[in-house]
C-alpha cells in the first residue's frame, strides 16, 4: 500500500522483526534527532506546584474520574499527552523491501491518583480498590475499540523504572497486537494444557500453597508469591486462587481481595527494599475474541534490583541474585 498525501503522520510505527517474529515500536512522531541523546540530562523532579497531574482542572476533561466523600477527585484517567500509540481509522499496513510496517494505532491513557507523594504502596486498601476499578472500567471500554486486540495495564515507579514524572500514576495502552512477553506466556500455558489437561499456573499454585516457602501473603481469593524461577531478585506475582483467564471479568468481591493483596505486596517491597524503583503489569488474556480458557491472569511486580548487562542482553538469560525462597521469607516478615 502506498502512503497517500491525506494520511496523517502517526505518532509511532510498528515494525516486524523477520528473525524474532516480534513487533517493535518506533516513535516516529516525536521527531527526536539522534544528537539529542548526547545532550540529555536527568531532570529534577517537579514539585507539586508545577506538576501537571496535580492541576488536571486546567487540562482535558478526564475520560473517567472517581471522587471521594468530600467531592475531591481521587482517581482520574486522561489521554497521555505524549502517546506511544494514537487513534486512527486505518492500520495503514505496508511493505518496505522484505520488511512489514503498520502505523502505531491504538490508545494511550494515564491513570492518576490524587496525592503527589503517595504511591499505591502507601495508600489504603479502599484507595487501591478505586485504581483497580479504573483499570477494569477503561479496559472494558478500550477492548471494544476498532483494531484493539490487547490492553496493557502497567506502572513504572521511579526514574530507573522509566517514570518521567514522580507523581504516582499508571498507564493503559490498547494496541492491535499481542506483546511478545504475553504471547510466550500464552503459548507455554497452551502447550502445558494440551499435554497435561490442566492450567500450568493452577498446577504451580497448588504446589506453592502446599510448600509455603515462596508464599508472601494470601487471603481468601488471592495469593502473593515469589515465583520459583524469579527473573530478578524480589520478583513478586499475584494470582487468583481460582482459575480465571480474563482480568476484566473480575467481580466486586474479588476486587476487594485483589486491592488488599496488591497493596500489601507493594507495601512490603516499599518498606523492605527502601522504596525501590519497580515495574508492574497485568498479564491477562487478549481481547481479540479468541478462546484463552487455558490461561490464568496475574500481576507481575519486578523491582529494579539488577541491570541487564552483556550476558543478559546477549544470552537472554536473566540473573537473580537472591533465592526466591529467601526473598519470600524476608518480605513475609515485613509488617504493613
Amino acid at each position: 500500500m502506498i502512503l497517500n498525501s491525506n494520511h496523517q503522520k502517526p505518532v509511532s510505527e510498528l515494525r516486524f522483526d523477520l528473525v524474532s517474529k516480534d513487533w517493535v515500536v518506533i516513535a516516529t512522531g516525536r521527531d527526536q534527532r539522534p544528537e539529542t541523546f548526547a545532550q540529555q540530562r536527568i531532570r529534577e523532579e517537579a514539585p507539586a506546584k508545577d506538576c501537571p497531574f496535580c492541576h488536571l482542572e486546567t487540562q482535558t476533561q478526564p475520560l473517567l474520574e472517581y471522587k471521594n466523600e468530600k467531592g475531591e477527585r481521587e482517581v482520574a484517567v486522561i489521554p497521555n499527552r505524549y502517546p506511544a500509540f494514537s487513534h486512527s481509522d486505518s492500520l495503514h499496513e505496508r511493505a518496505e523491501g522484505p520488511y512489514s510496517i503498520m502505523d502505531g494505532v491504538g490508545f494511550h491513557e494515564v491513570v492518576i491518583t490524587r496525592d503527589h507523594q503517595k504511591s499505591l504502596a502507601e495508600m489504603n486498601v479502599s484507595q487501591v480498590r478505586r485504581v483497580i476499578d479504573a483499570y477494569q472500567e477503561r479496559y472494558l471500554e478500550l477492548a471494544n475499540e476498532k483494531f484493539v486486540n490487547y490492553v496493557s495495564i502497567f506502572v513504572n515507579h521511579g526514574r530507573e523504572a522509566g517514570a518521567s514524572l514522580s507523581h504516582p500514576h499508571s498507564q493503559i495502552i490498547a494496541i492491535p497486537l499481542i506483546d511478545p512477553d504475553l504471547q510466550r506466556s500464552i503459548n507455554g500455558s497452551r502447550l502445558f494444557f494440551e499435554n497435561q489437561g490442566e492450567c500450568v499456573h493452577c498446577k504451580m499454585l497448588e504446589w506453592d500453597l502446599e510448600d509455603k516457602r515462596r508464599i508472601i501473603f494470601e487471603n481468601k481469593e488471592f495469593v502473593v508469591l515469589a515465583p520459583f524461577a524469579s527473573r530478578v531478585a524480589f520478583e513478586v506475582r499475584i494470582y487468583s486462587k481460582e482459575h480465571h483467564a480474563y482480568f476484566e471479568r473480575i467481580k466486586d468481591r474479588a476486587k476487594d481481595q485483589l486491592a488488599e493483596a496488591l497493596q500489601i505486596a507493594l507495601n512490603k517491597i516499599f518498606k523492605g527494599l527502601n522504596d525501590p524503583a519497580y515495574n508492574f503489569f497485568i498479564h491477562t488474556a487478549p481481547s481479540d475474541g479468541k478462546d484463552y480458557g487455558h490461561y490464568h491472569w496475574h500481576f507481575e511486580i519486578l523491582p529494579k534490583t539488577s541491570i541487564w548487562a552483556g550476558f543478559e542482553l546477549g544470552a537472554g538469560i536473566e540473573i537473580s541474585t537472591v533465592e526466591p525462597e529467601k526473598a519470600a521469607e524476608y518480605l513475609r516478615e515485613i509488617k504493613n
